[in-house]
């Protein structure tokens, strides 16, 4: 994969909780790391060492949600980066009544997942979107920590395609520049944010044997 750590950030969804492997809603409720989310982050900073052949990634940002501080905590040991500054606009999205259900009980309740009481979808893209945006121009080459449904719901806004669903520990890159050999899903040009400024390039990272071993 061909990109530069200087016009790009990592978009890193953080390890699997025991909601995760049960298919729960967690939205802002704090659930820890299970051992195989442990083994993913390792998996996820050992390839996001392998990206950045060309330039090496300069820190890390996280949700303030305890899983993704504890995900980014061992990717900034492994790459020898300090410990992750907290991006409050990172929080997951409050799912409200949804959080602790099935994800399945969710969808069947409130298809769509347009829950009462939860933070609105559209509200969440634009949070997502323009955390991620502020991010690239603020601190290109940074690592970010954050969520599914945060993650999913602001690539789709920036790329104006699909996003399929984010697996724990994998990685997306987003740039200013065209990302080469992209043999995950690249989403293209994405949509900027109207005031004329260079478009995007929205890919995901593939990922190396062990990691997709650990997703069993």
């Amino acid at each position: 994969m061909i990109f530069s750590t200087a016009n790009t950030i990592a978009l890193v969804r953080h390890g699997e909780t025991d909601w995760n492997l049960e298919r729960r809603i967690q939205g802002r409720t704090e659930v820890p790391l299970n051992t195989t989310g442990r083994a993913q982050a390792a998996a996820t900073a050992a390839r996001l060492a392998e990206l950045a052949a060309d330039g090496p990634w300069r820190g890390m940002l996280s949700s303030p949600l305890g899983r993704a501080l504890e995900t980014a905590e061992i990717l900034a040991t492994t790459l020898g980066l300090d410990s992750a500054r907290i991006e409050e606009a990172l929080w997951e999205r409050d799912f409200g009544p949804a959080e602790g259900l099935l994800v399945s009980d969710a969808h069947e309740r409130w298809p769509g997942l347009e829950i009462p009481g939860a933070e609105p979808l559209e509200q969440l893209a634009e949070r997502s979107a323009g955390a991620m945006l502020g991010i690239l121009d603020r601190a290109p080459g940074t690592i970010v920590v954050a969520h599914g449904a945060l993650l999913r719901a602001g690539l789709a806004q920036l790329s104006g395609a699909a996003v399929p669903r984010i697996l724990n520990g994998e990685i997306w890159l987003l740039s200013r520049d065209p990302i080469g050999d992209a043999a995950g899903d690249d989403l293209g040009t994405g949509v900027r944010d109207g005031a004329g400024s260079a478009a995007l390039s929205v890919a995901r990272a593939p990922e190396t044997a062990a990691a997709t071993l650990l997703r069993g």
